[in-house]
């Protein structure tokens, strides 16, 4: 089934984020057909996409672990120069030196996000939703191999 990355459809070239209602229509155009997996998780679009998802799977780890592999991918990326959507690339000001850090937005919004998904999943806003939360990446790792073995 078809893959899509939020960030590839939000960021456009020199990190310059896409006017909102592009953004809005390029994921409401991705979540279009019958199957799909949306990985990423924007508020400007979760009224598009979460009435038409059935399940949403939560990586719920502990702020080191996610930090710890934000820090790990942010070091690779700045090493192998791996480009990521649209000719962007990390660079080591933009990742450690700048206010634009996904590190800092990693420290700064974690507990929030936390917060917001908690009270999302206990609300009755998408009753139509599976929850399937994982606290490690073990879990997460048991998860998809019973999905491999299932076929």
């Amino acid at each position: 089934m078809p893959h899509v990355e939020l960030d590839h459809l939000f960021w456009g070239p020199n990190w310059v984020a896409k006017p909102l209602e592009e953004f809005r229509s390029l994921a409401g155009n991705a979540s279009a057909g019958e199957r799909w997996v949306i990985e990423g998780n924007y508020s400007a679009v979760r009224d598009l996409l979460w009435p038409k998802a059935t399940v949403v799977i939560w990586l719920n780890y502990s702020l080191p672990v996610v930090l710890w592999r934000a820090v790990r991918r942010t070091v690779s990326r700045n090493i192998t120069r791996e480009e990521l959507w649209h000719g962007n690339r990390e660079s080591f000001r933009r990742s450690f030196l700048s206010r634009e850090s996904i590190l800092l937005w990693v420290v700064t919004t974690f507990r929030r996000r936390q917060q917001q998904f908690e009270a999302l999943r206990a609300s009755a806003s998408f009753p139509q939703l599976t929850w399937v939360e994982f606290r490690n990446p073990v879990q997460a790792q048991h998860y998809l191999r019973s999905l491999q073995h299932a076929g």
